[in-house]
């Protein structure tokens, strides 16, 4: 596995091993950025501190300045590994297409500063920073994942081929057996999720809308959800870090109800389905086929 070349070797620290001294501290500097936004978050609080807006970002959608204020050290970050001498391209939902060095580089690091931003402004628990580090273009090739759940204090961990963690244990994607006992839907606007709430009546037992898709994919990674679907075609930077999770903990994970071949590039649109494992994908791609298609590619 390739990671982000460096100009100067040093020993890898603390508790984030890397495979070799050239390579970025990804995990570090997620951490770093997770205990800023923690300070962050505790400092805006109440619904009408965080419901100011700053315009809209690159992904489209209008921009809440706690957004931009995640994304600048989100940033701070990347200048820092790139100040270590790391070269790569940054994707993120706010600044879109950023890059630190050579833009040659393969290496990219998809960004949400703050998934669920809805849950951020209304002071509810579930929303998460969602970081995947992929050399190449496409969602098969993103090799690190990693989403922290700022409501329940988690950290979701993986590399791809060496499996998933959950605050440091081993992540499982295991259920109790029940079927779908549990399905969680994104993108959950009412017109959206009632085409596909009557899809799997019969199918499912219960329903839940987190509101993060990072979240909900590392839920089907930990066995929390049997499966999840969107309801409303997902950018790159809303599931890259949350799909490798999922596929290393062993749940399947398919785009447009196909496979992993597509683009990472900000302006791509597409659903996203995940279940324990692919009896049970089948039925969750059934009801999907129920809902928005993705709007037709930029001319």
């Amino acid at each position: 596995m390739a990671w982000v070349a460096r100009e100067h070797s040093s020993e890898p620290g603390g508790a984030a091993p890397r495979a070799n001294p050239r390579e970025a501290d990804w995990l570090s500097a997620c951490r770093r950025m997770v205990a800023a936004q923690r300070e962050l978050f505790a400092e805006q609080r109440g619904i009408a501190t965080r419901t100011v807006y700053a315009g809209v970002g690159e992904g489209g959608d209008r921009t809440l300045a706690i957004d931009r204020r995640c994304e600048d050290i989100v940033f701070a970050e990347l200048e820092r590994l790139h100040a270590e001498g790391h070269q790569f391209t940054a994707i993120s939902e706010e600044r879109g297409e950023v890059t630190f060095g050579d833009p040659g580089s393969a290496v990219r690091a998809i960004v949400d500063p703050l998934d669920g931003s809805l849950n951020a402004r209304r002071m509810l628990p579930s929303h998460s920073l969602s970081i995947a580090i992929a050399r190449g273009a496409t969602m098969a090739d993103v090799e690190l994942g990693y989403v922290y759940d700022f409501g329940a204090a988690e950290e979701y961990f993986a590399r791809r081929d060496q499996g998933a963690t959950l605050d440091g244990r081993e992540l499982q994607a295991e259920g109790p057996g029940y079927g779908l006992e549990v399905v969680g839907i994104e993108s959950a606007k009412p017109e959206r999720a009632l085409p596909l709430l009557e899809a799997l009546a019969g199918k499912a037992y219960r329903i839940r809308a987190v509101g993060s898709i990072a979240i909900s994919l590392c839920y089907v990674a930990g066995g929390r959800f049997d499966g999840m679907l969107t309801g409303r075609a997902c950018r790159s930077v809303d599931a890259a870090g949350g799909q490798l999770i999922a596929r290393e903990a062993g749940a399947e994970v398919v785009f447009d109800g196909a496979g992993l071949d597509v683009s990472l590039d900000l302006d791509a649109r597409y659903h996203v389905a995940a279940a324990l494992d692919r009896e049970l994908l089948a039925s969750v791609l059934e009801a999907q086929e129920h809902a928005e298609p993705p709007p037709e590619p930029a001319a």
